[in-house]
């Protein structure tokens, strides 16, 4: 494993990604939203997980900057990176296959939207989330620049902290008990790990 190869390896991450993820995003366009919370607060925050996700750490796979931000690679831990992203990506495909057409990329709630229980949602609320860590933790891994590697956890982490509840709060208003039901059965991110 050489720096390159870690360097391509986090990017085909957005290609696989893409791939995944078109085919639901065209689908769901056709159900109409019924209640949606996107205003100024989330598109920051969706600006802010995308430089940590994206922009920044293309930059330096593009240019190398920021420099003085480098550290060892160490090709142990980019194989890591690359076991991890692939179970990120794997939990973005069985979350997007089970949400069908109520999948959207925003707190959106669609024509006849029903709390889906089943698949990767059977034990977690919100495997989506969980992908995106998982996809936070192979930058890290796979990136040696600690500005790179670590903005996904800051970006991704900064989205997750102020929408987590707010998309909760959400899905109470749509389903009430069923989903309070739900939460207490299931965990937020991690199987077994309430």
């Amino acid at each position: 494993m050489t720096p390159l190869a870690a360097k391509i390896a986090f990017c085909a991450m957005p290609v696989a990604w893409y791939v995944i993820r078109l085919p639901h995003e065209l689908r769901s366009r056709r159900t109409p939203v019924t209640r949606n919370a996107r205003d100024l607060r989330e598109v920051v925050l969706l600006l802010i997980s995308l430089s940590g996700l994206g922009i920044i750490p293309f930059l330096y796979v593009a240019t190398g900057m920021p420099r003085m931000a480098e550290r060892a690679f160490v090709p142990v831990l980019a194989w890591l990176g690359i076991a991890v992203a692939l179970v990120a990506l794997l939990m973005f495909r069985l979350t997007h296959k089970a949400l069908g057409r109520n999948w959207s990329v925003s707190l959106e709630v669609r024509e006849n939207h029903r709390l889906i229980q089943e698949g990767v949602y059977a034990r977690v609320r919100h495997p989506m989330y969980t992908a995106f860590w998982l996809w936070a933790v192979a930058q890290a891994l796979l990136l040696p620049n600690w500005v790179a590697g670590l903005s996904g956890l800051v970006g991704f982490g900064t989205l997750y902290l102020f929408r987590i509840g707010r998309e909760e709060r959400m899905m109470l208003e749509a389903f009430g008990d069923e989903y309070r039901i739900y939460a207490a059965r299931t965990a937020r991110l991690i199987p077994w790990l309430y």
